[in-house]
């Protein structure tokens, strides 16, 4: 059992953690609050001497954010929801089903998982331009519609699922859509929840490809229209501060808000 002055240690140190965690995100959202050049003063403030508005408004009003925002919404939003129906659609064959080679396309599969990404950005660019989907939205999407590690995270938990339960639908007459719509996907709910968030981080915060395939201002994302904004207003960080805020706020409050869920299909498929 820990004496109190260990629990208060402890305590003390996880404050302090978190407070050095979250300084930089309050700093950043103090700044964009900041009149245009008050934070370029020496020594920097902690806090706006006079709180404004007015970065924001010029980001939607005069730089277009708007924009770049729905852009950003709508991609994350179409990778969330393809990537859910073929992760979870090819987990479930290989957790359930039986068919030849499956160990060793599974095997394979997972080796990949240590090629870098940026090492396939080339053959994949060129085979969306043989296409004709680069600097379009599909050409976007279409790397991010099906994962390894999506397929990996929802087969683990797929597995602990009952066989039982799936012959006794099958024995009642009961197809295998039916069975994957109607018994499967409602039990993979909290991996399903894991696996959404997944994709929609990474659809939101990805850079590179999104600046490699986009080539028309009109279909920026968010981090590629920041990308661009800093060089026209390199000196304006409160500018630059209240387009990170943009950037960060919905995926964080994302984030927090699906939390639980989030951990518990992280951690289900072990506990089980």
């Amino acid at each position: 059992m820990k004496s109190p002055v260990q629990t208060l240690l402890l305590n003390a140190a996880l404050m302090f953690i978190a407070v050095s965690t979250l300084a930089p995100l309050l700093w950043m959202v103090s700044v964009s609050l900041m009149p245009s050049g008050e934070s370029s003063t020496f020594p920097p403030p902690l806090l706006p001497s006079t709180a404004t508005f007015a970065n924001y408004h010029a980001l939607f009003a005069r730089e277009g954010m708007g924009l770049y925002f729905a852009n950003s919404v709508l991609l994350a939003c179409a990778t969330t929801v393809f990537s859910l129906i073929l992760n979870v659609s090819a987990a479930y064959a290989f957790a359930k089903l039986r068919f030849a080679g499956q160990q060793r396309i599974f095997g394979a599969m997972l080796a990949a998982l240590v090629i870098p990404a940026q090492v396939a950005m080339l053959p994949l660019f060129l085979m969306l331009k043989s296409m004709g989907l680069v600097n379009s939205y599909a050409g976007v999407l279409v790397p991010g519609l099906a994962g390894i590690f999506g397929i990996f995270l929802v087969r683990q938990y797929a597995r602990t699922l009952p066989s039982e339960l799936i012959e006794a639908a099958r024995m009642d007459g009961a197809g295998e859509l039916r069975i994957f719509v109607s018994i499967i996907v409602p039990l993979l709910k909290p991996v399903l929840v894991t696996l959404a968030i997944f994709s929609f981080l990474g659809s939101w915060n990805d850079f590179m490809w999104p600046l490699i395939v986009l080539t028309d201002s009109s279909h920026y994302t968010l981090p590629v229209a920041l990308s661009a904004l800093s060089r026209e207003h390199v000196q304006d960080n409160e500018l630059m501060m209240a387009g990170a805020v943009v950037t960060v706020l919905p995926v964080l409050a994302l984030f927090l808000a699906l939390q639980r869920h989030y951990l518990q299909g992280l951690l289900m498929g072990s506990v089980k």
